[in-house]
């Protein structure tokens, strides 16, 4: 034990009894035999501040300790004693009574979530005591069909273990999926902590998302444009058909209802840009044709643009 009672637990001489508290919650939660199995720095580190506790987190006890009355294991001055909070265990071990640690049940319950029963079942713990297992945080990259249509999903731990994910339809880039249960376990019969899943959708050649809304660019040949028709749309559910009216031009938006995104938010549309596009190759026959027509049908396309000349 060290000679100040205070230097273990981190504070002045004048800290308050609150203080004192705050102090030994932070070691106590930090060097706990059961947060750091098999570390005996740790636990020896544990036992040194619950005795400071018990004698600095009773006023009586710290009364007399401050006027030299009991020395840091709590003995009487001179060697008559009457009681000590901890005495040597088999095996040159240390237990700790429940006397002078009134409290601690509060503590412990602000720790780990139950108030724990007198005595360490390590023959050094305070208590026994239960504490949720922690999360576990993991990152998902998808495609984008799979992240707006749903889909079964299966990540590979570490350790060898799988982690099965069902994606909703609309899953969301950066958005985080609790899986309850998934974490880490707990100790003392307390439940497992979650898994924490975040989601990374991947672009797409073809499909643009706002919101629940599906957006799609459409090029049309000349004589789609000029003549309409029906012509063969993409959508995140499949393809179909959809009817282009007779003089479209880019930049024209189409709507495919109901063909976006079904989320439990509500279902999205498809939205359709038309893009008219010249074919790669303008040969002669073509060439004439729209000469003859451009000279018997002129118009200005700009003409708006000629605004207050």
């Amino acid at each position: 034990m060290a000679d100040d009672l205070y230097s273990v637990l981190g504070v002045s001489k004048t800290a308050s009894g609150d203080d004192i508290s705050k102090a030994y919650r932070k070691l106590a939660k930090k060097y706990h035999p059961d947060l750091n199995p098999g570390d005996s720095a740790a636990e020896a580190k544990f036992k040194e501040a619950s005795a400071a506790y018990s004698i600095l987190g009773d006023e009586e006890k710290r009364g007399k300790y401050d006027r030299g009355e009991i020395d840091a294991s709590g003995q009487e001055r001179p060697e008559q004693r009457y009681y000590r909070e901890y005495a040597g265990g088999e095996g040159g071990q240390q237990y700790y009574s429940s006397a002078g640690f009134e409290d601690l049940g509060d503590i412990f319950s602000d720790l780990f979530g139950q108030r724990g029963a007198a005595g360490g079942a390590r023959g050094g713990g305070a208590r026994n005591f239960a504490m949720r297992g922690q999360d576990a945080n993991y990152r998902l990259e998808v495609d984008f069909l799979e992240a707006a249509n749903g889909a079964k999903k299966r990540i590979t731990l570490p350790d060898g273990g799988t982690l099965d994910v069902s994606l909703p339809a609309g899953v969301r880039d950066g958005q985080v999926l609790r899986l309850k249960g998934k974490g880490s376990p707990g100790s003392g019969g307390a439940p497992s902590g979650d898994a924490l899943v975040e989601i990374t959708v991947r672009s797409h050649p073809v499909f643009k998302r706002d919101g629940n809304n599906i957006t799609v660019e459409l090029p049309l040949t000349l004589a789609e444009a000029g003549l309409g028709g029906k012509v063969e749309v993409p959508t995140i559910h499949g393809p179909v058909s959809m009817t282009i009216p007779a003089g479209s031009n880019t930049g024209q938006t189409l709507r495919l209802k109901g063909r976006g995104i079904k989320a439990k938010a509500g279902t999205g549309d498809q939205f359709v840009k038309l893009q008219v596009t010249m074919p790669e190759t303008v040969d002669d026959e073509l060439k004439e044709f729209l000469g003859s027509w451009r000279d018997k049908h002129p118009y200005d396309p700009r003409s708006k643009l000629r605004v207050g000349t």
